[in-house]
């Protein structure tokens, strides 16, 4: 990932350091529990485990020659612990150490994003309980359609982002699987007893079945989760970018001191980050295609895998840690127009209260179809003269005949509308 969307934190998780740091992990799990059943010599673990290191520029220098990453790793570990390293990798295949490492690394990126999703979550629910008496226009097709409040909008999008931490969850309970099982799966010079030690030392499950790797169905789903994290994202950044708009100035993002909108236009102010939020979602939803795509894969294993998995793994991890990051940041310094909410409601001369009156006039006896008829003739006069709905309301006798101006001036106003905005936000909290 590039430098201009990476966080530090992830970066780290992702870097060759850590890599073959989670290689060394595997490899003490699987020599202490080789220890326990008594096959090394306790007085040899603790030699590996004290000695047992690694040069990340050493290794790429003797992969240069090896052609090959694992044995380069364990070729320079052994450097370092001496005689007792004929101890390490006992009964592995390169696959044993390169998924159980990925695992760990994927639970330690989910931990990282889930950490960031908790901090976002927090700032949503403050955000919606702050505002859930601001009326703002609800929209269909982008047209006005009933009022909601800016608190009930945040709430929708909240309720959506808790669902996405619940599918990471999950799928770091899913990735969270190691392999031990030797070349192809079939634990011939290994035994399931070390495979389970090893994995409950490094806080994994031990896989059931594998072949020589971990089947990707355990990895697509933490693709799929992420996907899921920006989509969210995105979902309020478009709504954020709509509401920014000039003709509706309902929010805006922040503006920082200093901060220049346009080269050429002094007076501008862009929705630059829900803007680059949407752009980076649809880099983090392409990478799900690759994570789906590496599960058939020939026979037993080939490595057709490896080489997506090292772009799309970092980059899909550090691209939504960045995007939560900065999701936040926009919505913790959100301005919220509450008067041109108010007023943008009002633009279309009351004519979205007309479902109000529409059932009022059914409560009274109207067939549906009289009733619907009733309030379009007054609602499509008020729309194209410019006149008042209320107004014309008063004045059709259809109406009056049937409804007091107390009734329809109780059509006109938002008490019902906030009780059941509360009730509604309370359903959301309680998750």
């Amino acid at each position: 990932m590039i430098k201009r969307y990476s966080t530090p934190e992830m970066t780290d998780v992702w870097s060759d350091h850590n890599k073959y740091q989670k290689w060394l992990d595997v490899e003490l799990a699987v020599c202490e529990a080789w220890a326990i059943e008594g096959v090394i010599p306790k007085k040899s673990f603790r030699n590996i485990k004290k000695r047992a290191s690694f040069n990340v520029k050493k290794i790429e220098k003797i992969e240069k020659i090896t052609k090959h990453d694992v044995i380069a790793f364990t070729t320079n570990v052994a450097e370092y612990v001496g005689p007792d390293s004929r101890y390490i990798h006992l009964g592995l295949t390169s696959s044993d150490v390169l998924d159980t490492a990925f695992s760990l690394q994927l639970k330690e990126s989910g931990l990282l994003i889930k950490k960031e999703l908790l901090i976002l979550i927090n700032t949503l629910k403050k955000l919606s309980k702050k505002y859930i008496k601001t009326p703002i226009m609800g929209r269909s097709h982008g047209i006005h359609a009933e009022v909601t409040t800016f608190g009930l909008v945040v709430a929708n999008w909240l309720d959506e982002m808790i669902r996405a931490k619940q599918r990471l969850e999950r799928s770091i309970s899913q990735c969270s699987v190691g392999k031990l099982s030797g070349a192809v799966g079939t634990y011939s010079n290994i035994s399931k007893s070390i495979e389970t030690k090893a994995c409950k030392i490094l806080k994994l499950k031990a896989a059931d079945i594998s072949s020589q790797i971990i089947n990707r169905d355990y990895y697509a789903d933490f693709f799929i989760s992420l996907g899921f994290i920006a989509t969210c994202i995105e979902r309020i950044s478009i709504q954020i970018r709509h509401l920014q708009r000039t003709e509706v100035q309902e929010v805006e993002e922040g503006f920082t001191k200093g901060q220049k909108g346009s080269s050429a236009m002094p007076h501008k102010r862009n929705p630059i980050l829900s803007e680059n939020l949407s752009g980076i979602a649809r880099f983090v939803r392409s990478n799900i295609s690759p994570a789906f795509e590496n599960i058939p894969l020939w026979h037993e294993r080939d490595i057709s895998h490896s080489s997506v998995e090292r772009i799309i793994a970092p980059d899909s991890s550090i691209a939504v840690h960045f995007m939560i990051r900065r999701a936040n940041s926009m919505m913790s310094n959100l301005k919220v127009y509450k008067e041109n909410m108010i007023k943008n409601i009002y633009k279309t001369n009351g004519i979205i209260f007309s479902q109000n009156i529409l059932i009022k006039l059914i409560e009274k006896g109207l067939t549906r179809e009289n009733s619907y008829k009733i309030v379009q003739d007054n609602a499509h006069a008020a729309w194209d003269s410019g006149k008042n709905f209320k107004d014309l309301l008063l004045i059709d006798d259809r109406v009056t005949k049937l409804l007091k101006k107390v009734e329809i001036d109780s059509a006109f106003n938002f008490d019902n509308l906030f009780i059941k905005a509360k009730q509604i936000l309370n359903r959301v909290l309680k998750k």
